[in-house]
């Protein structure tokens, strides 16, 4: 495990490390994780070695929203006086994203020829 979590974490590190000595604009633990998805694909033994400890991280993800929540309650008092621009903000950022992913759907469904009348 302490391989896999060191595996995990140098990868990261090495995504924040070349986003920010090229300046790329995408976060470096994206980056992070696409060199570890290829390391991974190029290296069975290296994915067998991995896949568990991803797993028991992703089956405690919700820990990692803990933070965000101690984080709100620390500034109620901005929360109340800027409330109902972040609630309208959300609302509408919620559609648009929808609106975006069923129109995407959408268009690859035209691009591929689906009718989507197949029965299950």
């Amino acid at each position: 495990m302490i391989h896999a979590l060191t595996l995990i974490l140098a990868c990261q590190l090495a995504g924040e490390a070349l986003t920010r000595f090229f300046g790329w604009p995408a976060p470096g633990p994206v980056l992070g994780m696409a060199l570890l998805f290829a390391l991974m694909l190029a290296s069975a033994r290296l994915a067998a070695l991995v896949t568990p400890t991803g797993e028991g991280i992703l089956r405690h993800l919700s820990l990692l929203f803990v933070p965000a929540g101690v984080g709100v309650v620390g500034h109620l008092q901005q929360l109340g006086a800027y409330g109902l621009g972040f609630a309208l903000v959300l609302v509408v950022s919620t559609v648009l994203a929808l609106a975006v992913g069923a129109g995407a759907f959408v268009a690859v469904a035209r691009l591929t020829g689906d009718k989507g009348d197949r029965d299950a």
